[in-house]
């Protein structure tokens, strides 16, 4: 009887495949992680960028920051000479889902306000993706 041979992969060569495919993950997997999180601390800086631009547009068409962050987007007190809103898209969450800081008067900025992130931890302080993000 002729017998035709069956074309496939065996159970031992998905094995092995799986498991180099696994070896380059466990080496590919941390550095990719890292460089997640350098990109998020360069998107919020990049995001302050943008506030801040808002924010001196604010200051040149009142003669003053804003109070909060909301009023980039918002005359809460009508005044003849706002011209915005400042944010056309409102105002951004940082990329890991926080609000950013604001504070008017600043402690730590020549510009008289500070504006931050807390990073990946939410808290102030931190190391690596935990590193506040500042304007100052």
């Amino acid at each position: 009887m002729n017998r035709t041979r069956l074309k496939g992969f065996t159970l031992i060569e998905l094995l092995v495949v799986m498991a180099i495919i696994a070896m380059l993950a466990a080496l590919v997997g941390p550095t990719l992680f890292d460089k997640l999180g350098g990109s998020k601390q360069k998107a919020a800086a990049a995001q302050l960028s943008m506030i801040e631009s808002a924010l001196d547009s604010y200051r040149l068409d009142v003669g003053k920051y804003p109070h909060s962050l909301e009023d980039l987007n918002e005359d809460s007190r009508s005044n003849p000479s706002w011209s915005g809103p400042y944010l056309k898209k409102g105002i951004p969450l940082d990329p890991w889902g926080n609000s950013y800081q604001y504070q008017s008067p600043g402690k730590h900025n020549s510009r008289g306000y500070d504006l931050y992130s807390f990073g990946a931890d939410g808290r102030e302080g931190g190391s690596n993706e935990d590193k506040d993000v500042v304007n100052w």
